[in-house]
């Protein structure tokens, strides 16, 4: 896969012959330095940009062929996404929130259920009635994992989840996810620049000069990307 942004002697390859693969049930770190790449990688996967060529792969689906319809639907059914801030809408309380991607889905069925329960999993079930200007920085990111879940996405990807929070709270966070890797057989995504926060994951690619060099490898496949 290959992201070129440009044309003619001004033109910048953000991505040079990326191909791996992501599996079903795993932590994958994708690290670099600023300007590596990374988080043009993060938006590849996230149909929220289209490669230059080459294909991508989700759950037996070639993205790269879905129109922008089909990409919004696709997106919202398959993929959840944690941002560097929580992005909550404060006029709502913290369980609105969680359900706003069901609502976009515009399946209702269990929702609420689903949203107290994934608050239960997350640790915020006592705050779920609260305003989400009324809450801390670590139980925002903690709401937003929740919101990346409501649907039961085949991937989250989070982008620098951590970056806004103090060591403490990012502990918390990282802690949370692996959790979750574990108890829901949940496959993570994570762009970040400080890997060593995270400890032992199930595998790391750096990008470097939009290269990609992985450094571990298991697991059954998931998504593709060539």
């Amino acid at each position: 896969m290959n992201k070129i942004y440009g044309e003619g002697e001004t033109a910048v390859h953000a991505l040079k012959d990326v191909s791996f693969s992501i599996k079903r049930g795993e932590l994958l770190l994708i690290v670099g330095s600023s300007g590596s790449g990374k988080s043009t990688l993060l938006n590849m996967i996230g149909l929220l940009d289209r490669p230059t060529s080459g294909k991508i792969f989700l759950d037996g689906t070639e993205t790269t062929t879905l129109n922008d319809n089909e990409i919004s639907s696709f997106r919202n059914s398959k993929l959840g996404f944690v941002f560097q801030f929580a992005n909550l809408l404060s006029d709502l309380t913290v369980l609105e929130n969680i359900l706003l991607p069901r609502k976009i889905q515009r399946t209702d069925k269990n929702a609420v259920d689903d949203a107290k329960k994934l608050l239960r999993t997350v640790g915020l079930e006592k705050q779920m009635n609260n305003r989400a200007n009324k809450i801390s920085g670590g139980q925002a990111q903690r709401a937003a994992i929740a919101r990346g879940l409501i649907n039961s996405p085949s991937i989250v990807l989070a982008d620098e989840p951590t970056g806004n929070l103090d060591s403490v709270t990012a502990e918390i966070i990282v802690q949370l996810m692996k959790s979750l890797v574990k108890k829901l057989g949940q496959t993570f995504i994570i762009v970040t620049h400080d890997k060593h926060q995270f400890g032992d994951v199930d595998r790391v690619i750096t990008i470097k000069d939009g290269r990609a060099f992985e450094e571990e490898e298991q697991r059954g496949m998931e998504v593709a990307a060539s």
